[in-house]
């Protein structure tokens, strides 16, 4: 049974070094963690959340500082890391620079999209800036290590490219979204309108989780299949927190808008049964039909 999963897991995963193995199980345990403490009411204090359960005695910075300090050092290592392997391949560079494009992309949003209102506390911000700046630079070095290795037998490559550019422009347009529910001077919340927002409460994650999808895709190592399980599990947690805090603050607030698991992966999980099946590892359209409903 476990020669058969590894069989199967190598027909998409470059093989493993014990060192990246290593945090790639501390990196989902860390983030599924949060995941469920999100979901306990134990929150990383940013957004809206920010002042929930707040220590007193607690560092805050405002909301553009501190998401500057999340998104930085991440863009900066993605950024310096092609002066630091300069041989990079194909699939390499286009690691390194989906990950330098979406940081870059959530700077600039900080920058002329977002209208904050509330703040940061700083130790919740250490932890995220570290969670981002740590996958980051694993996710790279971990796909410097595989360079000249045999390629995996069902090649992700241009469907994570699709799905990077479908999760960085379903992002974008529903931070669009959210800052135009405030005028210039206003700070209150409302209700979010337009896109998927009639659907769930946060499709910004849904596409989010998209690009780390497209970014494990892209990559085919075990680390970055890691992390963006890891990531979808956190912002699940994150999102169910989102919708509960909505229905406290609003008696109007819809009901039947959903939290985010069943938006999850449908399309992933269709590309790789139908790769499965093209390659010979899925035998009948049953199967696939299966997995997929």
């Amino acid at each position: 049974m476990i020669a058969m999963v590894q069989m199967k897991l190598h027909a998409f995963l470059y093989p493993s070094s014990p060192f990246i193995t290593a945090m790639s199980i501390t990196t989902f345990l860390i983030l599924s963690l949060f995941g469920f403490l999100e979901m306990l009411g134990i929150h990383l204090q940013y957004s809206k959340l920010w002042n929930v359960n707040s220590r007193r005695s607690s560092i805050k910075v405002s909301s553009t500082a501190g998401m500057l300090f999340l998104y930085t050092p991440a863009f900066l290592f993605g950024l310096s890391s092609f002066g630091l392997f300069p041989d990079y391949d194909f699939r390499c560079g286009l690691v390194a620079s989906a990950l330098t494009v979406h940081f870059l992309k959530r700077i600039l949003e900080v920058l002329f999209i977002h209208k904050y209102s509330g703040g940061m506390v700083l130790d919740s911000g250490i932890v995220i800036s570290l969670s981002y700046f740590t996958s980051t630079a694993t996710t790279i070095y971990s796909q410097h290590l595989v360079q000249g290795s045999m390629e995996p037998p069902i090649d992700l490559k241009y469907p994570g490219i699709l799905l990077f550019l479908v999760g960085i422009s379903g992002n974008f347009c529903h931070h669009y979204l959210l800052s135009k529910l405030r005028g210039k001077d206003e700070k209150g919340y409302k209700i979010p309108r337009g896109g998927l927002f009639h659907q769930l409460i946060c499709p910004h994650y849904l596409f989010e989780i998209r690009v780390f999808i497209g970014v494990s895709f892209i990559s085919q190592t075990l680390y970055s299949f890691s992390f963006t399980i890891g990531t979808a599990l956190y912002l699940l947690g994150r999102s169910y927190a989102t919708r509960k805090w909505y229905l406290s603050k609003f008696e109007s607030f819809p009901k039947e808008i959903k939290a985010l698991l069943k938006f999850c992966m449908p399309l992933e999980t269709y590309i790789c049964c139908l790769l499965s099946f093209h390659n010979g590892l899925i035998h009948n359209n049953e199967f696939l039909f299966s997995h997929i409903v």
